[in-house]
């Protein structure tokens, strides 16, 4: 890293943990998460260079890993029966959501190709490098995505607060642990690399997932961070989100927002509706179900998950099969694609 990109990073960290210390005096939710991000993307609009490596992404999107796989116990077994209704319930609910916001965003303009892509809930790197291999605007399909992203992480904290009646708050276990098993944060450098080396989707959250949970299963170890560190992780991921608009302009944003906010709020209401027939099918809690269908990214969920303590690892499975599922489909949406252009083109 050269020494001119390490002081963009510093400042990049140093404004978000300005925009936490701010939330968090202010007593909003998730104030580690959604402060960095506001504060880099406010940064990024007045003209601030904000960046962040992946290689620390990739350290934060580890740790969450393991914290996710140490939750695994054999008893998590009997619950898994469970949940074949509500997978079905969640790609139904996704084939929904991405057919009435591809509508919204054709009627806002978009070529057919550019609508579909930049519906998809999820899969936001796979959905840019196929919308611009089949020709469409591909800067247009990652703003829309990117957006979709950071809406959902402003919207989610009010929504429980809707549908559960209560306040949204830390999970209480991560404020009270202590670091437990950190030697298996040097294992990270080794862990990340090998779920490259299998082409894992997602490999910096889903490699550190299966050694943390088979190492939980056999009793070898489980990991647990303090509050301050779970911090750290949230603070990461949170500037890593709010430098995604770093170098796009103000007004190019806003030409485009009303078309992302309206397509996130329809996304949003109709998987709640899904979420409501998954809590009352299934019985997870609403919060859960809500946050397993959110049109969001794995990453962001899992994190807004084990932040949360909302069941991480129902919230994490069903976001991965979502994600899973895209990618085979992605093909075949691109044949169709193909096969409508002369008609419609």
């Amino acid at each position: 890293m050269t020494e001119d990109k390490a002081r963009s990073v510093c400042k990049t960290l140093l404004i978000g943990a300005l925009g936490g210390a701010v939330f968090q005096l202010l007593g909003l939710p998730l104030a580690w998460m959604i402060g960095p991000l506001a504060a880099n993307l406010l940064a990024s609009f007045a003209g601030c260079r904000v960046e962040m490596p992946g290689r620390l992404r990739e350290i934060a999107l580890g740790i969450m890993g393991l914290m996710l796989g140490s939750q695994v116990t054999p008893e998590l077994a009997t619950r898994v029966v469970d949940w074949p209704l509500s997978l079905v319930l969640l790609l139904v609910g996704v084939a929904v959501s991405t057919g009435i916001v591809t509508l919204w965003y054709r009627r806002c303009g978009f070529d057919s190709t550019s609508a579909v892509f930049s519906a998809l809930p999820g899969a936001m790197g796979a959905t840019v490098l196929l919308a611009d291999k089949l020709g469409a605007d591909s800067r247009r399909v990652a703003i829309s995505q990117s957006l979709r992203i950071v809406l959902v992480l402003l919207l989610l904290p009010p929504l429980f607060v809707l549908y559960e009646g209560g306040e949204v708050v830390a999970s209480g276990k991560v404020a009270e642990a202590a670091w437990q098993d950190a030697w298996l944060l040097p294992a990270l450098f080794i862990i990340v690399p090998l779920g490259r080396f299998l082409k894992l989707p997602v490999p910096s959250l889903l490699a550190p997932l299966i050694i943390g949970s088979a190492l939980s299963i056999a009793g070898i170890a489980s990991l647990q961070v303090p509050d301050w560190g779970m911090s750290l992780v949230l603070l990461v991921l949170g500037s890593f989100i709010g430098t995604r608009f770093s170098g796009i302009s103000f007004k190019y944003l806003i030409k485009f927002s009303f078309h992302s906010i309206v397509a996130t709020v329809l996304a949003v209401l109709v998987l709640a509706v899904f979420a409501e027939i998954i809590h009352q099918l299934v019985g997870v809690p609403r919060d859960v179900a809500m946050l397993a269908m959110a049109p969001g990214g794995m990453t962001e969920m899992a994190a807004l998950a084990v932040a949360l303590d909302i069941d991480p690892l129902f919230v994490t499975f069903h976001h991965l099969v979502r994600l899973v599922v895209l990618m085979l489909v992605a093909p075949f949406i691109d044949k169709w694609i193909r096969s409508q252009a002369p008609r419609h083109e």
